[in-house]
């Protein structure tokens, strides 16, 4: 059996911002064959759950306070990479449009409007050569 980072979320962890989960049938199909690694960025990053809903923007993350939230979502996408180096995980199943997980589409803003984009997370296991899909495409 392979491992494969998974975004904790999708695997039914209440630890998205609102408390709650993403549960995924698929990823908890897949998970009955493989070794998927629950990793949640956000609480790595040490924010609370539940939490303020946070996007991308000018470069860093902001939450809905206004709080500037760039700094959590960096260490906990450095602690992602490092459980992925540590475990020898070349792939990674990432919840779509999250500011950390996001991979290929993300929130812009608190419109609901989703545009092209990477999160903070997906973005560095991607250039570190990991390969990252999201819960439609796996």
């Amino acid at each position: 059996m392979r491992k494969i980072l998974c975004s904790a979320c999708l695997l039914g962890v209440n630890c998205k911002y609102d408390g709650g989960n993403n549960a995924c049938q698929k990823i908890l199909d897949l998970a009955k064959e493989e070794t998927l690694v629950p990793v949640c960025p956000e609480q790595l990053g040490r924010l609370p759950t539940p939490r303020p809903r946070a996007c991308l923007k000018g470069g860093g993350v902001v939450d809905e306070t206004g709080d500037d939230v760039t700094k959590a979502f960096k260490k906990g996408a450095v602690q992602v990479l490092e459980i992925a180096k540590k475990m020898g995980i070349g792939e990674a199943i990432m919840k779509q449009k999250s500011p950390s997980c996001g991979c290929g589409r993300i929130y812009s803003g608190f419109n609901g409007k989703v545009i092209n984009g990477y999160g903070v997370t997906a973005q560095l296991l991607k250039k570190n050569g990991i390969k990252v899909f999201s819960e439609d495409d796996f």
